[in-house]
């Protein structure tokens, strides 16, 4: 995490940002799927988190994906869920 101050000039992308016109990205249908959003106030967060953990590599295990996700807090206790949404989109997207 980085403040958005210290990246004038970058190129930041958004859990908007991440679908293609009316399609979902892989993560954002998981956590549809599995019901990994509950009230919604982290979602956007667990889901951004999640593509970077993915894209990064870090969805070995449910063990690696609790580790990697593990700053980001969930008040609705959906973990469960959300570590199934991120399994099941790594293996959508690999």
């Amino acid at each position: 995490m980085t403040l958005a101050a210290m990246q004038d000039g970058a190129e930041i992308t958004t859990v908007e940002g991440l679908a293609t016109g009316d399609r979902l990205h892989p993560v954002q249908e998981a956590f549809v799927q599995n019901d990994g959003l509950q009230c919604g106030f982290c979602t956007s967060g667990q889901v951004m988190s999640a593509v970077g953990l993915i894209k990064e590599g870090h969805a070995g295990s449910d063990a690696e994906i609790r580790e990697w996700m593990s700053g980001n807090l969930c008040r609705c206790s959906c973990y469960p869920n959300i570590v199934a949404a991120i399994r099941e989109a790594a293996e959508q997207m690999s």
